[in-house]
């Protein structure tokens, strides 16, 4: 009877295999190359910004004036539209409210179904038939890899500092399952619930 560290070592083993044959570390380099460039100068762009005019006083500054609803909207709004405002703005107003946990929830709810909205927005321009025809054309081979593990780039966009609405709607854009876009995206409820535990000091 084998050992049991060395059966786990071959299954990984035959996992390393089977994501490398089937072009998954492929698909993930090349996605980061592709959005490597756009990060770097949303950053550019944010520090440039920041420079000029202070973000998080302006953003302090419409929390503090808008009514809760309108926070709710504002946020919702982001989320669907790129997401490229920070989400954690948002989870440190929730923390200064009266029911913080209740707060926190709804701007969750409101981030998780931001992105399927975003879905929807992505799977309605690839009706465009230029955009169509574009996508059919000349990305083939990219739409059959990202159809492929576009649940990786949904988590990816659920979890980590990354805007989800863009992973949804690039889900979108490849024509994603969106009963899968349901589900990774729900990953994105768990990471308000970290950050809330992290912002509200619960440790």
């Amino acid at each position: 009877m084998k050992p049991k560290s060395k059966i786990e070592k071959t299954r990984l083993q035959l996992l390393h295999q089977y994501y490398k044959y089937t072009g998954f570390y492929s698909f993930v380099w090349q996605s980061i190359k592709k959005a490597l460039p756009i990060i770097i100068l949303f950053i550019i762009g944010i520090y440039v910004v920041n420079y000029f005019f202070d973000i998080n006083t302006a953003l302090i500054h419409l929390t503090e004036t808008l009514p809760v609803y309108g926070v709710f909207l504002f946020f919702f709004v982001s989320e669907t539209l790129l997401g490229l405002i920070p989400p954690e703005m948002f989870i440190a107003w929730s923390g200064k409210m009266n029911m913080p946990w209740l707060y926190l929830s709804i701007l969750a709810f409101l981030s998780y179904f931001g992105g399927l909205l975003s879905y929807w927005i992505g799977y309605i321009i690839t009706k465009i038939p230029l955009v169509h025809n574009y996508l059919e054309s000349k990305m083939q081979k990219q739409l059959k890899n990202s159809r492929k593990w576009g649940g990786f780039l949904i988590i990816v966009g659920a979890l980590l500092p990354l805007p989800f609405s863009i992973s949804c709607m690039a889900a979108g854009l490849i024509e994603f399952p969106f009963k899968n876009v349901i589900l990774y995206g729900s990953l994105r409820l768990l990471r308000f619930a970290i950050y809330g535990l992290i912002i509200f000091n619960v440790f």
